[in-house]
């Protein structure tokens, strides 16, 4: 009888396995999807890119894309001084698991999109220390595909 329930046991594992192994990689798409790319501009009417990954940060971009909201209306996050897929016409991009949105912030991480351009081998000292940045004048224009 032992026999047997371990018979059992064993197959009843395998169907298991079956039934699940199939939808590992679909787990996997929705992990790789789960990101979106947003376009904004600021008062000099430059644009940038920006990645987002968290699936409520996404949400909220959205929000504010569509009108939905108007809470946080403005992008804060940590630049890298590289340029990005998304973001190539720029010597720096946004990290994208630092991005979040903001009413208010210091005045010491605010510049536009091109300033931080002209200035970027000054950022991260007293310019946008910590390479922090905050554009007040930062406004969502749209999402876009994917590069």
């Amino acid at each position: 009888m032992r026999r047997i329930t371990s018979k059992i046991a064993a197959l009843a594992a395998m169907a298991m396995l079956a039934l699940i192994a199939p939808a590992l990689p679909a787990q996997a798409q929705q992990t790789a999807a789960a990101e979106a790319y947003f376009e904004f501009t600021d008062v000099t009417g430059s644009t940038a890119v920006f990645q987002l990954t968290d699936p409520v940060k996404i949400q909220h971009a959205r929000d504010l894309v569509n009108g939905t909201t108007t809470e946080r209306a403005h992008v804060i996050g940590t630049i890298a001084k590289t340029t990005a897929p998304y973001n190539p016409q720029w010597s720096y991009h946004f990290v994208p698991e630092t991005v979040d949105f903001f009413d208010l912030a210091a005045e010491v991480c605010d510049a536009t999109i091109p300033y931080v351009e002209e200035h970027l081998d000054e950022a991260g000292g007293a310019f946008l220390p910590d390479l922090r940045w905050c554009p007040w004048s930062s406004r969502l224009v749209r999402e876009v595909p994917a590069p």
